[in-house]
């Protein structure tokens, strides 16, 4: 087991449910992560984990995100905009849900959530918020994370 070319995992940590899951994979592989989060968070992690605290601004965690990231870094989010910024430089990205983000779906997803913010500002209701977060989702998160930090 190890990492590509010291490969960091960075975490868009405000609202993340998997946290525990990112710190024992990353120790299990023997790769940093930084956890990224706004001031108004307060994150409690091993001493050995990094946690950079942003500016409240809703887009201070994903512009640090941004300009932090490498090529072959890995990010967990459930940003779809942030996501796509990530995929065209080369990150793996992928969802505390498990989701790993690639081109090919990013442009519908885009669309969608496009179309809702659209019909949330014309007044109408949306349908309740995101479903509840389920085990089997936690799974394929530590799966697919754990191919991420595989090369795979």
């Amino acid at each position: 087991m190890g990492t590509k070319r010291n490969q960091i995992v960075y975490v868009d940590a405000d609202s993340c449910p998997v946290k525990e899951e990112i710190i024992s994979l990353c120790e299990t592989y023997e790769c940093d992560v930084v956890f990224v989060c706004s001031y108004a968070h307060d994150l409690n992690a091993p001493a050995h984990i990094k946690i950079v605290q942003v500016d409240c601004h809703k887009e201070a965690v994903d512009l640090y995100i941004l300009a932090a990231v490498k090529e072959t870094d890995v990010c967990v989010t459930q940003d779809y905009g942030l996501a796509s910024l990530l995929l065209m430089k080369g990150v793996y990205v992928v969802s505390p849900r498990g989701h790993r983000y690639d081109e090919k779906t990013m442009d519908e997803m885009l669309q969608s959530r496009y179309l809702s913010q659209k019909e949330r500002r014309s007044g109408k209701k949306v349908r309740g918020g995101p479903k509840k977060f389920t085990a089997i989702e936690r799974d394929r998160f530590k799966q697919n994370l754990a191919s991420l930090l595989d090369g795979e």
